[in-house]
């Protein structure tokens, strides 16, 4: 069986990934600071969070229902009609499990199963809360379509242990207090998806584990900017560095910085994130279109009437539009490309 331990930590000291877990801690403090002035103001954050996150986890593994199926869902004022749905309400279940108890929650193999167990709590099946009855392999599909194995995770005998031994590693380095957990919370979940546990819902269970161990080490973003929508978004760099840290992961001579560099990347990602939203909470005396406008000049760079609308969550698509045809007329803004690729970037020159 593998050795699981997080002893080659140093080996992660790359200038890219110091250079973000020194903005990842900068920003940390800032929303410290934040949350102790303004803890209301983040309620509708919250709630928006949940439902983005709801969503992402099951797209990205083809879980689907309608966005006014899975709000209802998400806010539990409805029961799921379909398998789907139902996995959906388990998510939701267990992702309320992680923002309202993780620190109670300890990182053993029991609990990771119970976990598990309560995402398929809605299916009625023999697939919650159990580990892999049969070997699985990781399949891909070639530019000519043929279906090709890129991985062989541990045989289904060995899963028990290896779970055990990963959670006892992470622990141990965690109690010890040598490293920072941003740096080995990455090598757990990469060692957790090599392990594959469970005849399904992989995926997912990682990325709730994700969030759990940044809570517990005191990284809340995840409960106000969804890590997974922003995952969702950037599909196929994940898989990239997913495949690229998994090679010879069996001899233990693989490299992890590939996948530690994509999650730092993932969560300094929200952070920002946090920040723009938080600067238009701020804000919130202003009109809708103020709001809009603000958003606008304060991106360095181009953004899309999507992203607006991610920003301002409770501004309607119309008043948007009518905005942007507005700052466009008085010159504010200046309009990029068109149709789907149409973004929209603030005037400077006339500043």
């Amino acid at each position: 069986m593998r050795n699981y331990n997080f002893e080659k930590w140093e080996d992660l000291f790359t200038k890219n990934i110091i250079s973000m877990l020194t903005q990842i801690h900068e920003y940390k403090g800032e929303q410290n600071l934040f949350i102790e002035a303004n803890p209301d103001a983040l309620i509708e954050l919250v709630e928006i969070a949940k439902i983005q996150s709801t969503k992402a986890s099951n797209r990205i593994e083809g879980i689907y229902t309608t966005d006014d199926r899975l709000r209802k869902i998400v806010m539990d004022k409805t029961m799921p009609k379909t398998r789907s749905e139902e996995e959906i309400a388990g998510y939701r279940d267990v992702l309320n499990t992680v923002h309202e108890n993780f620190e109670h929650i300890p990182i053993m193999s029991s609990i990771i199963l119970q976990l598990h167990r309560d995402l398929y709590k809605f299916n009625g099946g023999e697939t919650g809360g159990r580990f892999k009855t049969a070997d699985n392999i990781i399949e891909e599909t070639d530019a000519e379509g043929n279906k090709v194995v890129r991985f062989r995770p541990v045989p289904a005998w060995e899963t028990s242990e290896s779970l055990n031994e990963l959670c006892d590693a992470y622990e141990r380095t965690i109690n010890e207090q040598k490293v920072d957990p941003l740096l080995i919370i990455p090598v757990f979940v990469l060692d957790f998806l090599c392990i594959h546990p469970f005849n399904d819902g992989n995926g997912r269970m990682s990325r709730l584990l994700t969030l759990l161990l940044l809570y517990k080490a005191g990284y809340i973003v995840g409960k106000y900017i969804s890590l997974e929508k922003i995952i969702e978004k950037t599909k196929d760099t994940y898989y990239d560095a997913l495949r690229e840290s998994s090679l010879n992961w069996h001899e233990g001579t693989n490299d992890y910085k590939p996948f530690v560099e994509y999650t730092l990347g993932i969560i300094l990602n929200a952070y920002r994130e946090f920040s723009e939203r938080v600067n238009v909470l701020i804000t919130k005396n202003l009109s809708k279109p103020d709001r809009i406008r603000e958003v606008i000049k304060s991106r360095l760079g181009k953004i899309t009437k999507q992203e607006i609308l991610e920003v301002c969550p409770d501004v309607s698509k119309t008043t948007i539009e009518r905005t942007l045809v507005r700052l466009q007329k008085s010159n504010e803004i200046i309009k990029l490309g068109g149709g789907r690729y149409t973004s929209y970037i603030w005037n400077r020159e006339d500043e």
